[in-house]
């Protein structure tokens, strides 16, 4: 066996020879659809059908068991049950074969019993050096070598045909029905691939090997979860070495899609805010529904590679230009005035009544004069405003040169090279500009929200191509962990790069007393009072136990509020490790750092708007790192409160630059797995104006347990000494 695990998938794909256990003469069951197909599209290889009760099934030649065969096949399709399945697994692995495709139901999709069988097996079958697609995978279908193990009722009725797309599912029937609308719109499929419970081989996992087809130009997933996102990493990796799209439907967004994918294959639900940034990170389109998916697909086919977001739209419809208009602005694609001189051209062309701006009305004069269309183009054409163009056909037919827009606009999507999409609800007319290869939907919004699709993809791979990305690499399974208090966060905070508030942990009153008169005398910010915080380990909240004081401005009142807060804790039961004292920091604005170690990607860290209703009103984003303080800034003004950032009724703008400082020492803190970060919070960050800088003033972090209190604490005594 070889060393490189995926060489097994690689085989799989086109392999040598494949046998089928559970062989049936009957082409509509599931043992005997495989044989089928591989008769039917072309497969060159040697099929060995098993089953020890026949002769011959289906014209081939039957083998009672593996032992009996000439070879030992690259592929092996298991389709018996029950404890059958798990036997001829573990024939299979004793034999020596690659990869087993094991079709058989009642696994880790029905119960945890089946799920701890099927994890059995798969161990059995890494351990003899065989990779194992299933249980309850439909199969693996490859349309250009003609190796289709699957018994999908779909490649039946739906006739197949070798094409630029491959399609990837943990379902069986997501994987072939975007084949199904794909073969519809007449676009051609070469890979649709479901794997099922994904004991072994993942979604994840096989792209890496199907994304390095040369003859894809778009690949489609479909997840229920995303276990393994260091080769989700790893395949979008692979493709922008070729400039592949990847557009993923992830289920599972909801709290109720999330339970339901979990009583379906068994997957873990991610949290969806980490998905929708680890798929961004790697310029990973994520769609919402199967008709995104597929409604962009002929875009992508194309080869174009769009410049900008810019959008010339045109139409003999005054309605269809408004209805554009509207749509363009919700895709967030402008659509700027043409050029004075490319206006004055067209004036010259069409009627006085039309509108010759942006979007561009030919009206009704294009009946009474079918080549007005053809001789607008050129001009337009010429104009920089555009970087892609919608033709919206609302009414045409008797009367009109259909034919001859057609072809004006397929020579004039071939001399600009821009994207270019049609918008045409009749089918004798949409069928015209179908035949010459353009892309053609049927109304104007449907068409602008497909645009909008592949060029902010276009966007995101570009961006993602553009950062020096790390090596994928599995996070770290985080072990238990135990909060720190408030004083010891900060100071672990302070010692790796955020700015925090400045103060003192005291065990007195009188030390209390002490560092008020010391912060008064410097009076940071125009800070003139401060904060009187208990310090413990044993609550995040500290307020509502009655823990912290506010606003004090004389030496009584500290010594007051400690006595305050030390009686509180003990009314609470909590026990203080000191208490702080801490200057009242006045600023422009309350920010929020969030953090946590993902089990499933690692460390993420979350931004937005702070205060004490950033639970009762979110307004986050999340970033993985590693990231630079000009991802952060994109990712503040990705929030609804981003207007804030540069002042607003004459306010001054905050200091951005700042704050985004602290949110990557967050990110270099969190990828720190000697650390052992977990969890933490700085809410809220005070940030000031441009120039004032920002400082967090409060924390709480938690640390696993593997870490020694000793290490800890000399951590927090060398930040100190730093701070």
């Amino acid at each position: 066996m070889s060393a490189d695990p995926r060489s097994a998938l690689r085989l799989a794909l086109a392999p040598r020879s494949i046998a089928v256990i559970g062989a049936s003469e009957n082409p509509h069951k599931i043992g005997g659809r495989p044989l089928a197909y591989l008769a039917r599209f072309g497969f060159k290889g040697a099929v060995y059908p098993i089953n020890p009760t026949r002769d011959e099934v289906q014209g081939l030649r039957c083998y009672p068991d593996l032992q009996a065969l000439p070879e030992t096949p690259d592929v092996v399709i298991v389709a018996v049950a029950g404890d059958q399945a798990l036997a001829a697994v573990d024939a299979c692995g004793l034999a020596g074969v690659a990869l087993c495709i094991v079709m058989s139901s009642g696994f880790g999709e029905t119960d945890p019993d089946g799920k701890s069988r099927e994890m059995a097996m798969a161990a059995r079958a890494r351990q003899r050096g065989m990779r194992v697609v299933g249980p309850n995978s439909q199969g693996l279908a490859n349309f250009g070598s003609g190796a289709v193990a699957s018994f999908s009722t779909m490649f039946t009725e739906v006739a197949p045909a070798d094409g630029p797309v491959g399609i990837i599912s943990q379902s069986g029937a997501m994987g072939v029905v975007p084949y199904g609308l794909l073969r519809a719109q007449g676009i051609g499929v070469r890979h649709a691939h479901s794997t099922g419970n994904d004991c072994d081989v993942t979604v994840c996992e096989l792209a890496t090997v199907v994304a390095e087809d040369p003859a894809l130009k778009l690949l489609l997933l479909y997840l229920e979860g995303i276990p393994d996102p260091w080769n989700l990493a790893e395949a979008a990796r692979v493709a922008r070495q070729r400039q592949l799209p990847i557009v993923v439907l992830k289920s599972g967004r909801s709290a109720a899609g999330q339970q339901a994918a979990q009583s379906h294959t068994g997957a873990l639900a991610n949290e969806d805010r980490a998905v929708d940034a680890f798929l961004a990170e790697h310029g990973i389109w994520r769609v919402q529904s199967m008709a995104e998916m597929v409604d962009s697909a002929q875009l992508y086919l194309k080869g174009w590679r769009p410049a900008g977001r810019r959008l010339v739209a045109i139409s003999n419809s005054g309605a269809v230009c408004v209805l554009t208009a509207d749509a363009a602005s919700l895709a967030n694609m402008p659509l700027e005035p043409l050029l004075a001189s490319t206006q004055d051209e067209l004036k010259a062309i069409l009627p006085g009544f039309a509108t010759t701006t942006n979007p561009v009305d030919i009206t009704a004069a294009l009946l009474s004069n079918s080549r007005l269309f053809g001789a607008i183009l050129p001009p337009i054409a010429r104009d920089p405003a555009a970087d892609a163009f919608l033709i919206g056909i609302a009414v045409a037919g008797a009367g009109y040169d259909v034919d001859a827009f057609a072809s004006d606009t397929a020579r004039f999507a071939a001399q600009t090279g821009k994207p270019l999409v049609v918008a045409a609800p009749q089918r004798s007319v949409s069928d015209c500009f179908k035949v010459l290869g353009l892309p053609v939907y049927p109304t104007e919004g449907e068409a602008v929200r497909a645009l909008g699709q592949f060029l902010s993809h276009a966007e995101l791979q570009a961006a993602a191509a553009a950062r020096d990305l790390p090596a994928p690499r599995r996070p770290r399974r985080a072990g238990p962990a135990a909060m720190l208090d408030e004083a010891s966060s900060l100071a672990l905070l302070a010692g790796h790069g955020v700015t925090v508030a400045r103060h003192q942990l005291c065990q007195t009153e009188a030390e209390a007393v002490a560092a008020f008169a010391a912060f008064a005398a410097l009076a940071v910010l125009g800070g003139q009072t401060v904060v009187v915080k208990g310090c413990t380990a044993d609550a995040s909240h500290k307020s509502e136990l009655g823990l912290v004081r506010v606003g004090l401005g004389d030496a009584a009142s500290v010594a007051a509020a400690w006595r305050e807060v030390t009686l509180a804790a003990d009314a609470a039961g909590v026990h203080l490790s000191g208490v702080i004292v801490a200057e009242m920091v006045r600023g422009r604005r309350e920010l929020m750092i969030g953090a946590r170690h993902d089990p499933v990607f690692g460390p993420v860290v979350l931004v937005g708007d702070g205060g004490k209703y950033v639970e009762a009103m979110p307004d986050v984003q999340l970033l993985l790192p590693p990231f630079d303080g000009a991802q952060v800034e994109r990712a503040l003004r990705r929030l609804r409160i981003a207007p804030l950032l540069d002042g607003v009724r004459g306010e001054p703008p905050l200091d951005v630059a700042a704050f985004c400082r602290s949110v990557v020492a967050v990110g270099e803190l969190m990828a720190k797995d000697a650390l052992g970060i977990t969890q933490l919070d700085i809410n809220p960050v005070i940030v000031g104006a441009r120039g004032e800088g920002c400082l967090a003033v409060d924390a709480v972090v938690f640390q696993e347990v593997r870490i020694s209190a000793g290490a800890a604490a000399a951590a927090a005594a060398d930040a100190t000494e730093e701070s």
